[in-house]
């Protein structure tokens, strides 16, 4: 028996963190015989402390490396800082610091706090993205890019936050038009911007085929942001200054044509100056000027009125030969197809509210065969485009799910148009003019233009002390030993490209460093890449479904190409965690006044504790509500299998078997599949109820001779394995103190036999005409036969039968008999 100590996680827990830590047990060695397997967490961002939603994120997290590892896996589970970033230059300005050195001092504390988690970090594997040594291959990555064509540099209107100082991809852009990091209302602004060819991967990413298991929802998300929409570009004409031109438009409706009564164009597309008759000039020129000013998301309001100006311009309809009247409307995005559209009013809606505030005509080409014609001017909406063409020439009766494919054939049988694939994905947007990011490896030459950084020469240093104008710009533009530098082809002055890259470029590759982090020759090499990628569980939040992830296996699909790595998706396995919410069931928030620091819950607790009670709150992908008086029944359980242990552990048990041992045994294995199967798919919660049920259960014997059997102890050593990846430090603590040498850690994840799994008998319901008239024990093996008869036999039941006719007997197995009757 263990001598009885009271439980103090004060002792217990800086004990073990100090003993894991220098027997390194949690460093993944590249030269194991065991299988790798490759665990995942979003690596955070180093405000400055971890709160709930880390710990909500990383206990159970962690929980499900160390079940893989004591299923015998070679487990690496790293962890590193997305350390470059806006919040941290905003800090610093608001500070008088610089951004490094608050950047630094925020890792260090929070480096202390992950540790006193109890987690099995690989440390030796840390990665932080505003060290040199990281955004040199941040660089490097940007210059491979370039090499290909996939990076470039545009004048094009831009997503542009006035508080931040700098642009934003669309992905960052909120729907109610504000900056996700500050709030502010975004503004369009034409600038010099380079960007990512990401919409060359549209196609291949929506390819979900090379990945093992991610939530549908994700994936659906990630398809609709790529937006893929088949159809064709038709070619409309117009005279201008004498000469005929031709304007192309994409539509996913073709079989619409003879509904277009006006055309649009959006107020950015070069057309507009060519098309604009002299009489509208200032009138369009306003509204241009207005247009410019809203964000896309704002123009593309369903709840926003529709408003528009004509040019005073026409375009032919190149199938039905009609003059179509040429407007511009802000609803209409150079961003999508060619910035331009044929209005078909009477079965689009948008166009329907466009040509009823501007008296424009409505005429319907599709109707259902068994409707009556009707004046679409009485209509109060668009109408659904099925049923048969009508008033389109030579398609009139072609059935709908026919006409778009015969459309398509005659437009290119006559040269007018071609079918076509079109993306809602646009090109990702890199540059932040800001200083707190990884430089852009370019230098722009009088003489040579654009010139990359020889890859010899990378990094591109950030400087570290800067001085941060009032306004927010980027101090790089004003520091020169920065900004001047000699060109790497022929040696003259030239200047850096002050602009420095989004913070996603740095969060879409740094899974691949954590193989290979200390590699100063390249970024990683193959053999690392064989050994640990791609990733095999990947855990964070799901508002990471379109930016991160979508970004991530961009540069996967990419960097494939290139041959860089023989992979082509990023991560196999995807979970999303829920939200730990506050005691109010609302989202954790200062204003809210619900915000809860785990740190003095540690304090008082333990972390073991924490850990556990985060994992028991709420399904893992649903999240709950975080309650400091519901952690008192978590520190119970555990000091009770604190105390179970020490009252009861023996080292010389005895050998005879009884009934109660057996039923022990048969607990053991259903409580070892039980949580095997939790743990498997993420379910933390029932897990751990399960280890309460089991731990109750035994207490309930310990006092009774079968706690002196070897069953009963090696039901105590499962309690303990079961229980490890939850609370880490107690039980490694009451591993030790129970003569074992080893980590609990380290130990084999115990086995189940599925036969011991099932109960040995159950309790039959028995029903007459559904109502329960008798409950019986049987064994679990019973036929149907012998239920029969036993219900038919069963004296209560035949009182109830009496001289009633037995109509059929139905059983369902494990659970009831219903004896269907008639009265005689």
């Amino acid at each position: 028996m263990i001598t009885r100590t009271k439980y103090d996680p004060k002792e217990v827990e800086p004990k073990w963190q100090s003993q894991w830590d220098a027997d390194q047990i949690y460093h993944a060695s590249d030269n194991s015989s065991k299988p790798n397997f490759y665990n995942l967490v979003m690596f955070p961002y180093p405000s400055g402390d971890l709160h709930m939603g880390h710990w909500y994120n990383y206990s159970p997290f962690d929980a499900y490396g160390r079940f893989k590892r004591m299923q015998g896996y070679n487990v690496m589970q790293p962890i590193g800082f997305d350390a470059f970033g806006l919040p941290a230059e905003n800090a610093a300005i608001k500070r008088g610091i610089q951004a490094r050195t608050w950047t630094l001092s925020n890792i260090d504390n929070m480096r202390k706090q992950l540790r006193a988690m109890g987690a099995q970090w690989d440390w030796q594997r840390e990665v932080v993205t505003c060290q040199p040594e990281y955004y040199k291959w941040t660089q490097w990555l940007f210059l491979q890019f370039y090499k290909q064509g996939l990076a470039y540099r545009t004048k094009a209107p831009a997503n542009w936050c006035s508080s931040c100082n700098t642009t934003l991809a669309n992905e960052q852009v909120l729907a109610d038009n504000t900056c996700e990091r500050c709030g502010s209302v975004v503004i369009r602004k034409e600038i010099d911007q380079w960007l990512l060819k990401i919409s060359s991967y549209a196609e291949r990413l929506l390819d979900f085929a090379e990945v093992e298991d991610w939530p549908e929802k994700t994936i659906t998300m990630q398809r609709n942001w790529i937006g893929r929409s088949e159809g064709a570009e038709i070619r409309f004409k117009a005279e201008i200054a004498g000469q005929q031109e031709e304007i192309p438009v994409f539509t996913t409706r073709p079989d619409t044509i003879y509904g277009a009564t006006f055309f649009v164009l959006a107020p950015e597309h070069p057309w507009v100056e060519k098309i604009t008759t002299p009489e509208q000039q200032a009138e369009v020129e306003a509204y241009v000027g207005q247009a410019r000013r809203m964000t896309e998301i704002e123009r593309m309001s369903s709840e926003k009125e529709k408003s528009g100006v004509f040019t005073g311009g026409y375009v032919t309809n190149p199938v039905s030969g009609e003059k179509t009247p040429v407007w511009i409307a802000d609803y209409v995005l150079m961003s999508y197809g060619a910035g331009a559209i044929m209005g078909v009013p009477a079965h689009d809606q948008r166009d329907f509210e466009f040509a009823r505030k501007f008296s424009i005509t409505i005429r319907e080409v599709i109707r259902a065969s068994d409707e009556e014609p009707s004046d679409p001017t009485t209509w109060t909406e668009a109408r659904e485009a099925l049923g048969e063409l009508v008033n389109s020439g030579p398609f009139n009766g072609t059935p709908a799910a026919e006409a778009k494919a015969r459309v398509i054939d005659y437009i290119e049988e006559k040269g007018i148009g071609t079918r076509k694939i079109n993306y809602r994905l646009r090109d990702w947007l890199i540059s932040r003019q800001r200083y707190w990011g990884a430089p852009i490896p370019i230098v722009y030459c009088p003489e040579h233009g654009t010139v990359p950084v020889p890859e010899d020469q990378l990094p591109v240093w950030l400087p570290e002390n800067v001085q941060f104008k009032a306004t927010g710009e980027s101090p790089l533009r004003y520091e020169p030993d920065f900004v001047n530098t000699t060109c790497p082809v022929c040696g003259g002055p030239a200047t850096r490209e002050a602009d420095t890259m989004d913070t996603f470029i740095d969060s879409s590759w740094y899974y691949l460093r954590y193989a290979d982090p200390h590699n100063s020759e390249v970024p990683w090499s193959p053999e690392k890449m064989q050994q640990w990628l791609p990733v095999n569980q990947y855990v964070g939040g799901i508002e990471h479904a379109i930016l991160h992830l979508l970004y991530a296996r961009f540069f996967i699909k990419a960097l494939h190409d290139m041959g860089h790595i023989t992979f082509d998706e990023p991560f196999k396995r995807l979970f999303h965690q829920g939200m730990v919410l506050g005691a109010d069931g609302q989202k954790m928030s200062k204003s809210r006044g619900n915000v809860e620091a785990p740190d003095k819950y540690v304090e008082k607790y333990g972390t073991d504790t924490v850990r556990c009670y985060m994992m028991f709150i709420g399904p893992f992908d649903a999240g709950g509500s975080f309650r400091a008086e519901n952690l008192e029944g978590i520190w119970r359980f555990l000091n009770r299998v604190w105390s179970l242990i020490g009252e009861s552990w023996i080292d010389h048990p005895n050998t005879v078997e009884t009934k109660d041992s057996q039923a022990i045994e048969r607990l053991r294995h259903k409580t070892i599949k039980r949580v095997t199967e939790d743990l498997k798919h993420f379910h933390f919660n029932t897990a751990l109820a399960g280890l309460m049920e089991f731990n109750n259960a035994l207490i309930k014997q310990q006092h009774n001779p079968v706690a002196q059997s070897a069953t009963y102890q090696k039901a105590l050593q499962t309690l303990l394995q079961l229980l490890a990846p939850f609370a880490p430090h107690i039980t490694e603590e009451l591993w030790q103190q129970s003569n074992h040498k080893n980590s609990i850690h380290t130990s084999e994840w115990p086995v189940y036999e599925e036969e011991l799994t099932k109960d040995e008998a159950f309790t039959l319901v028995i029903q007459l005409n559904g109502k329960v008239r008798e409950r019986i024990e049987v064994a679990a093996d019973i036929s149907e036969e012998e239920v029969r008869t036993l219900a038919l036999n069963n004296p209560r039941v035949q009182s109830f039968i009496g001289t009633a006719k037995i109509l059929k007997v139905i059983y369902v197995p494990g659970k009831l008999v219903n004896i269907v009757v008639r009265p005689a």
